[in-house]
């Protein structure tokens, strides 16, 4: 039963049928982490959570920033692109969690993001959906013996 329980859980995260074949168990919770971090479509579902969090944690910040406070937290693991960067701060802005001020540096305009109440809202919520959904990984990578 576990290894069917495996099986759902890593298709439904995106691994590919032949690695969880393959692999048949993945035996602690840091070589999933690794697995995890690794499969960029893992952790592109997560970006509105991270953008959220760095705000949060930051207060207003401009894109190039937040990308590379990212980077660095992560010892440059993960790496978020333009390309999926703005498109994410733009839903947020338009979800009316981000509040936006365009301040000059230098010659140009630079857009700063901050969260709204409602960002600060959604920030809970998302970090707490986040915990349940490791709580219940490590549940499953590391079951309790009763």
């Amino acid at each position: 039963m576990p290894n069917i329980l495996w099986y759902i859980c890593l298709r439904i995260l995106g691994i590919p049928s032949s690695l969880i074949v393959s692999t048949q168990f993945i035996p602690s919770l840091i070589q999933f982490l690794q697995l995890f971090m690794s499969n960029k479509k893992l952790y592109r579902g997560s970006l509105s959570t991270i953008i959220l969090k760095m705000l949060g944690d930051n207060g207003r910040m401009y894109g190039y920033e937040i990308t590379q406070k990212v980077k660095e937290l992560t010892q440059g693991e993960l790496q978020i692109t333009e390309g999926a960067l703005y498109p994410a701060l733009h839903k947020l802005e338009a979800g009316g969690h981000l509040q936006v001020e365009f301040e000059q540096v230098k010659n140009r305009m630079r857009k700063y993001y901050a969260l709204t109440e409602a960002g600060n809202k959604e920030l809970a919520n998302k970090l707490s959906e986040m915990e349940q959904f490791l709580q219940t990984m490590q549940q499953l990578i590391n079951p309790k013996i009763a």
